[in-house]
C-alpha cells in the first residue's frame, strides 16, 4: 500500500517508519495538551486568579478550557452523577487527545495518529486498567470479582441446602462459573473493540476523505473534510462514552444492579 506524503516522512524509515512517526506525534500532542492545559490551569491557581477569570472576558485559551469543561461536565454528570466527577479529568483528557488527533489527520502532510493499532491500544489499556482498578476500589476484590458471577443472588444459591436442593446448588454452580468466564471474556474484549472500532472508522474516513478529495477537489471537497471533521468528534465521542460505560458498570455497587 503506497505510503501518504507527510511532511516528516523522510525522518522515518519506511519499513517501521509509518507507525513509528504516528506513535511520535502522538507522544508529542500528548506533551503539547498538557502544556496547554497547565497554561489554562495556572490561571486559577491564586485567589486573584479566581476572581479575575470567574467569568471570562475575552474568548482565549482559558476561555476555550472553561467553556468546554462546563459543558462535558454536565454531560458527564448525566452518565455517572456529580457524585462521581472524580473521574471527569480521564473522560475528557480521552475526548480531547482522541478528537485532536482525529483533528490533526485531516490536515494536508499530517499524519493521521489514530490510524495506528499502537496509539488506540495504549489509550484502550489506559481505560482498562483504570475502569477495572476503581472497580476493585469501590467493591473490594471479592464484590468486584461477584459481578462477573451474576452477584449475590445466583452465589447465594450456592450454598448446600437440604438434600432436595443440593441438584439445583449444583445447577447454579455451573451457572455462576459460566457467567463468570463470558464475562471476564467480555472485559478482556473491550480492549480489542475500543480499539478496533476507533481505528477501522478512522482509516474507513481518510480513505474515502482521499478518494474523493482527488475526484471533485476544490469546493466540493471541502465537503468532506467537514464530513471527516464530523466523523473525527463522532469518534472520540463514542470512545469517551464507551470509557464511561465501562466505569459505570465496573463501580457500581450491587444493590445499584
Amino acid at each position: 500500500m503506497e505510503r501518504h506524503y507527510t511532511y516528516t516522512m523522510d525522518l522515518f524509515p519506511y519499513d517501521l517508519g509509518v507507525e513509528l512517526e504516528k506513535f511520535c506525534f502522538a507522544i508529542a500532542l500528548g506533551l503539547a495538551l498538557l502544556l496547554l492545559g497547565k497554561l489554562a490551569a495556572n490561571k486559577i491557581s491564586s485567589k486573584e486568579g479566581i476572581k479575575e477569570n470567574l467569568i471570562p472576558s475575552k474568548f482565549n485559551l482559558f476561555g476555550f478550557f472553561d467553556l468546554f469543561c462546563e459543558g462535558f461536565i454536565k454531560f458527564h454528570d448525566s452518565f455517572l452523577g456529580k457524585n462521581n466527577r472524580k473521574y471527569f479529568p480521564l473522560s475528557a483528557s480521552v475526548f480531547i487527545f482522541i478528537f485532536a488527533s482525529n483533528i490533526l489527520g485531516l490536515i494536508p502532510g499530517m499524519p493521521a495518529i489514530t490510524t495506528t493499532v499502537w496509539v488506540n491500544l495504549g489509550i484502550a489499556f489506559v481505560v482498562f486498567i483504570y475502569f477495572n482498578y476503581h472497580g476493585i476500589k469501590e467493591n473490594g476484590l471479592i464484590g468486584y470479582l461477584k459481578h462477573f458471577a451474576g452477584g449475590d443472588d445466583v452465589l447465594s444459591n450456592v450454598r448446600l441446602k437440604p438434600f432436595k436442593a443440593i441438584a439445583l446448588s449444583v445447577f447454579m454452580l455451573i451457572v455462576s462459573i459460566g457467567l463468570f468466564g463470558v464475562e471476564i471474556l467480555s472485559v478482556l474484549l473491550r480492549v480489542l473493540t475500543l480499539n478496533l472500532r476507533l481505528y477501522w472508522n478512522i482509516n474507513a474516513d481518510h480513505m474515502v476523505l482521499s478518494i474523493f478529495n482527488d475526484m471533485a477537489g476544490g469546493l466540493f471537497g471541502s465537503v468532506f473534510y467537514g464530513l471527516g471533521t464530523f466523523v473525527s468528534f463522532m469518534q472520540a465521542f463514542i470512545f469517551t462514552v464507551l470509557t464511561m460505560v465501562y466505569i459505570l458498570l465496573a463501580t457500581q455497587h450491587e444493590e445499584e444492579h
